[in-house]
């Protein structure tokens, strides 16, 4: 098949409809679009169209790009994700991104379920009480990154020193990565992309990505993770993120 056919093919597993051909009032920006990401890059690498749709929903809710974040969540229901998965997928954005731009990502998911009558709120997915949050979540962040974070800071004064590295274990692993709805290898795959959409912490790319691989992610997960995000989050964001990840190569 050629990319147009490639694209027509995808648009309908992802849409359930065809592509544009000279409808609206666009309709050769469109054409480029739909191709190049539809016809081209959802093809380069293994990864299938589940895992798409969730990197895809991650990198929009990273840019905000709302309108089409609803168009996806509804494309990611369309390919066999729950509900619970592409809420916990948002959920985890929250310490990267914000509470308020994660709020807003939840807003337009909800439009979404509230048009296909899923029933809101959905279960709950919390697995721990309150007052085992850090132990819990040093048990998941330990094997994947050490100690790195504490001793980073350790130059701090006490308070200080004490409160980022814990807050970061409390919130980051203990309130998500603790979560029913996602596995760790795919928690830490998505946020390896979020981190890279975001296109100001190549450290923490860096360190993710190698979270990443222990927690059973391959190099090629990695690879064809980037070059699916690239199209919603631009070119150089995408090579940043790559020379971030060269000393794995």
């Amino acid at each position: 098949m050629n990319r147009i056919q490639q694209c027509e093919e995808k648009f309908m597993e992802l849409f359930g409809t065809t592509p544009v051909k000279n409808e609206g009032t666009d309709p050769e920006f469109m054409r480029i679009l739909q191709r190049f990401i539809f016809g081209q890059v959802c093809y380069t690498g293994e990864l299938d169209n589940r895992i798409r749709e969730l990197i895809t929903i991650t990198v929009l809710s990273v840019n905000q790009t709302l309108p089409q974040l609803r168009s996806h969540v509804k494309a990611c229901l369309h390919v066999g994700c729950t509900p619970v998965e592409i809420r916990e997928v948002i959920y985890q954005c929250a310490p990267f991104i914000g509470f308020p731009k994660t709020l807003n990502a939840i807003a337009a998911m909800n439009e979404v379920f509230t048009a296909e009558n899923i029933s809101l709120p959905l279960e709950n997915q919390e697995t721990i009480p309150d007052e085992e949050r850090y132990l819990a979540g040093l048990t998941i962040q330990e094997p994947l990154y050490g100690s790195e974070i504490r001793e980073k800071y350790a130059y701090l004064p006490e308070t200080f020193a004490e409160a980022v590295p814990r807050f970061l274990t409390e919130f980051c692993f203990g309130d998500f990565y603790t979560r029913k709805g996602l596995d760790k290898k795919e928690r830490e795959l998505l946020i390896f992309v979020l981190l890279s959409a975001l296109g100001s912490a190549d450290l923490q790319v860096y360190s993710h990505a190698a979270g990443a691989l222990k927690a059973g992610c391959t190099k090629e997960d990695l690879l064809a993770s980037l070059l699916h995000a690239m199209p919603y989050m631009g070119f150089p964001r995408m090579l940043n993120a790559l020379n971030s990840l060269r000393p794995l190569f």
